[in-house]
């Protein structure tokens, strides 16, 4: 999956906490918003003003909260464990693994593989 497909699949997703997100699909989005960020806060600073920022986050925010679940889903752990967040750097840690973990391999408890039949492997 590319940049514009990953992006496209976040927005059209863009509430959607069920099923599954590969790897690529996360990364590409979250490069995505941090290259929005960037220009956001570029904008901001010849400005003088605060508001694009704030509302680009808060157009994110939903998105991004959803392709984090769906990652989480594809490594076979609840949405829930986003949580862990709040640990300030050991969970910042376990999510950084845990996003950069292959899915499991087949359908699992949340939904068939995003990357389809892969050889060898029933389902």
């Amino acid at each position: 999956m590319g940049f514009a497909a990953a992006v496209s699949a976040c927005f059209s997703k863009y509430a959607t906490f069920s099923g599954r997100a590969r790897r690529s699909e996360y990364w590409w989005f979250a490069l995505f918003q941090a290259l929005v960020n960037i220009v956001a806060y570029g904008i901001e600073q010849q400005t003088d003003g605060g508001l694009i920022g704030n509302l680009i986050e808060l157009a994110l925010v939903l998105p991004a909260l959803a392709v984090a679940v769906r990652r989480l889903h594809d490594i076979d752990r609840s949405g829930w464990w986003l949580l862990i967040g709040v640990i300030p750097v050991i969970g910042w840690i376990v999510l950084l693994i845990w996003a950069c973990t292959q899915g499991t391999l087949g359908p699992n408890r949340f939904g068939p593989d995003p990357l389809g039949p892969r050889y060898g492997v029933a389902g």
